[in-house]
């Protein structure tokens, strides 16, 4: 039996957000813990000639409206009333994603990820303005102007480039993707495959 999900993470996916809001309790149901890795969206999508499905669906009739169709019943189910579409989506995450991997090594992961989480999904501000990014976590308790210079380190960069690497040659080609083992998958609508997984 697995006992950790490895949660292939960037801010910049709605369905991120979404996935995480579910994916803690059900796995604490089972025993497990999750292992949120930091990576970059854009690099996967740019290794594995991907697009955001607002590119690769745009022109498909009914497709995108089917889309928020389901991501409505989501919500719904799960009580997430405090979910908003960011209105500067999409949001360069480059910065926020750097950060994440700075606070992990801080030791403030966690309280970092719940914050930016709900600054991008909740307040719907504008997480790739540093400054605004400085202010929002300075007002959640945190060290902005560390966490902010931190992204500068060319250990976080390097880290950064290197998780997301390795996605790649996992097999991910977007965001949420679950690994239970070597089992992988992807999107929020396969959680309760996750769950049966684990």
């Amino acid at each position: 039996m697995a006992s950790t999900v490895d949660f292939i993470f960037d801010f910049g996916s709605p369905n991120g957000y979404l996935s995480w809001k579910v994916l803690p309790g059900m796995a604490a149901r089972k025993g497990a813990a999750v292992n949120v890795i930091p990576c970059l969206l854009g690099g996967i999508f740019k290794a594995t000639n991907n697009r955001s499905p607002m590119e690769a669906f745009g022109e498909v009739k009914g497709k995108l409206a089917y889309e928020s169709l389901e991501t409505q019943r989501y919500v719904k189910k799960h009580g997430l009333s405090a979910f908003r579409m960011n209105p500067h989506f999409p949001v360069n995450t480059l910065l926020i994603m750097r950060g994440l991997v700075a606070a992990k090594r801080m030791g403030v992961g966690d309280r970092y990820l719940e914050t930016v989480l709900s600054a991008m999904w909740e307040r719907g501000l504008k997480m790739d303005d540093p400054e605004v990014v400085k202010a929002t976590l300075d007002a959640a308790g945190l060290d902005g102007a560390a966490i902010v210079a931190a992204t500068q380190d060319p250990e976080v960069k390097a880290e950064l480039v290197a998780n997301t690497e390795a996605a790649v040659a996992r097999g991910v080609f977007g965001i949420p993707t679950f690994f239970v083992g070597d089992e992988m998958f992807f999107g929020k609508d396969r959680l309760g495959q996750v769950e049966e997984a684990l």
